[in-house]
């Protein structure tokens, strides 16, 4: 869907007398914070929540969490009624409460009940496909994984009445989760599915075999990977609700190691506790933001999808640039150390792309980046301050730098080396003189979509922009761009190498208070071993930048590179994973583009 498809959009009419410009301006969202003030006054919590914020360290953790919870679980309706999409967002909350009873029966019947009750040597003599015949006739209609969890619902309702037909749901539960070929027909689905055991010197499944006298190991699952489309779209609502209710949301233990760090034992002096370790030596240390994920996993699984965004907001606004392909340091501290944790980057990933399909999806998102009534501390941005940060690199750190010295009330300027491609003043409110302008509210997010393979490198997002390559959702940079952009606070150049074009001495001498470095990951990198240049040996951040920001990816694109197969990776990071799998994509992607352009060379020569 182009980006020009936002002009046929249709208007934003805003509920409590607000103007769309409201919601960009730090007068207009403090209209915003006093009517939800004034929407909470009918649930008894306006008085409760300016308490709070007179003094946000009078709670402890476990009842602040409580709270905010709380406070969180009203702006589905505020939100809904202030953009006019009640009925949309209440669709989404019954889409939620549509598929609870999977959760319930998983944990509660198939796992506590079938899976003991039949164990795998009894459960490989079942017949699977005359048990599912014998259920559909139970039925009343084909089976299906709800289907299933809905009508055992009801029948454990009269357990003895319908005793027969529980052990009928036994049985092929039983078969559904312990034999191959029960899990090969729910392959697909959450329901037959128990966490697996953790052996950490097998995390990764392999297949080995003797191949002229060599030992070979091959992985057992294989996605091929054709072009430059995005690959990994992430989980659907519901394996992400699986996730949330796989949590046992032990913030109300006081146990969140995936958002706090999984602890020793106190010091018997009173000194702070490390944090464990992998059995490779990796601390436990969770979330690096802290964030409430325990509290957003319990607030998605009661439905409140955009209540769980806010959560998720409070501590990771640029949320957009996480989630399932980026960072999993939560998962590593999840309670769950001994079986699989649980995906928390899934169900945060997905949670932010509920919230973006509503109409006006984009402008909520942007919206609980400037007004989140969860931050007791600085719930919308503060005065202007008069001070001017220029920030060097305009990457993942530069970025999120940049959005949090706007909240403390600072005027940032982000320059960065690479040429930032741009927008069009109506989306993100700038000219192309820099001077700025109105622009549109942003109705379906897809306007602002474009496919991976045919995308134009932007340059905005540094080492996100080449790196993470098409597993992750790269139009995400666009969004972030635009929370940034669109505040008169912020000027973005590209082309401006700072210690080259523009050094420290500028900087201070142009009126800048502070000057901020974000420009490390993007840094020209020369490995210190021997032959480290030598013909044939690159380092893959530069192979990964020339294949992106050169245009090599696209078949259209006379930009080219020479790679020959086959490619050694040296390292097992995210940088090594892309640049194996990019090797893999943009070979044929070469030998197409050289095949064309000698069929031209033929045809002129009339060969």
């Amino acid at each position: 869907m182009p980006i020009h498809a936002a002009l046929e959009a249709p208007a934003l009419q805003l509920s409590f007398g607000l103007k769309f410009e409201d919601l960009y301006d730090r007068a207009g969202l403090a209209r915003v914070d006093a009517a939800f003030l004034g929407f909470l006054r009918e649930a008894a919590l306006a008085d409760r929540l300016q308490a709070a914020r007179q003094s946000p360290d009078a709670l402890e953790e476990k009842a602040l969490s409580a709270f905010l919870i709380e406070i969180a679980a009203q702006l589905d309706d505020f939100l809904g009624h202030l953009f006019g999409i009640t009925t949309q967002v209440q669709s989404l909350a019954a889409s939620h409460h549509a598929l609870a009873p999977l959760y319930a029966c998983k944990r509660l019947f198939v796992q506590r009940k079938a899976m003991n009750t039949y164990k795998a040597d009894v459960a490989a003599t079942f017949d699977g496909g005359e048990l599912a015949r014998a259920l559909s006739e139970q039925f009343g209609e084909p089976i299906s994984e709800l289907a299933f969890a809905r009508h055992v619902a009801t029948w454990q309702q009269d357990e003895a009445a319908n005793s027969a037909r529980i052990d009928l749901a036994l049985r092929y539960a039983a078969w559904a989760a312990h034999t191959p070929s029960g899990m090969q027909k729910h392959a697909s689905g959450v329901l037959f599915k128990a966490p697996k055991k953790l052996d950490f010197q097998k995390l990764v499944p392999l297949e080995t075999r003797q191949e002229n006298g060599v030992t070979v190991h091959t992985l057992r699952h294989l996605r091929r990977r054709e072009g430059f489309a995005l690959t990994d779209a992430g989980t659907d609502l519901t394996g992400a609700l699986d996730q949330t209710n796989y949590c046992i949301w032990c913030h109300e233990q006081s146990r969140d190691s995936c958002s706090h760090g999984l602890k020793e034992k106190a010091p018997s002096d009173g000194s702070r506790p490390a944090f464990k370790k992998t059995v490779f030596g990796v601390p436990l240390a969770g979330c690096p933001l802290e964030e409430r994920i325990s509290e957003f996993q319990k607030l998605k699984s009661e439905g409140s999808a955009i209540g769980a965004l806010a959560m998720i907001t409070l501590d990771n606004p640029m949320v957009a640039a996480t989630g399932h392909r980026i960072c999993n340091d939560c998962m590593k501290s999840c309670i769950y150390q001994k079986q699989e944790p649980v995906n928390i980057p899934q169900a945060e990933t997905r949670t932010l792309k509920d919230v973006l399909a509503l109409p006006w999806g984009f402008e909520i998102y942007s919206l609980l980046t400037r007004w989140n009534p969860l931050d007791l501390r600085r719930p919308l941005p503060k005065p202007p301050s008069g001070r001017r940060v220029l920030i060097a690199g305009v990457g993942p750190a530069g970025f999120t730098a940049a959005h949090h010295l706007m909240n403390d009330g600072h005027t940032v300027v982000g320059v960065d080396g690479l040429k930032i491609e741009p927008l069009p003043s109506t989306l993100c409110g700038v000219e192309s003189s820099g001077a700025r302008a109105s622009f549109l509210p942003v109705h379906d997010v897809r306007t602002l979509y474009e496919p991976l393979d045919d995308r134009v490198m932007a340059g905005f997002g540094g080492v996100a922009e080449y790196g993470i390559t098409v597993r992750w959702e790269k139009n995400f940079l666009r969004m972030i761009r635009l929370l940034l952009q669109r505040r008169e606070q912020f000027a973005l150049f590209g082309g401006v190498r700072f210690g080259g074009t523009l050094g420290v001495d500028d900087a201070f001498a142009m009126g800048f208070d502070h000057v901020l470095l974000a420009a490390g990951a993007g840094r020209p990198t020369v490995l210190d071993i021997p032959n480290g240049l030598a013909p044939g040996v690159r380092t893959a951040s530069d192979f990964l930048m020339a294949l992106q920001l050169t245009g090599a990816a696209k078949k259209d694109s006379i930009a080219n590179m020479q790679l020959r197969l086959p490619v050694v990776v040296i390292g097992g990071g995210l940088t090594a994973i892309d640049t194996a799998t990019e090797s893999l994509a943009y070979y044929p992607l070469q030998v197409e583009k050289f095949l064309g352009r000698f069929e031209v060379l033929c045809g002129e020569h009339g060969e």
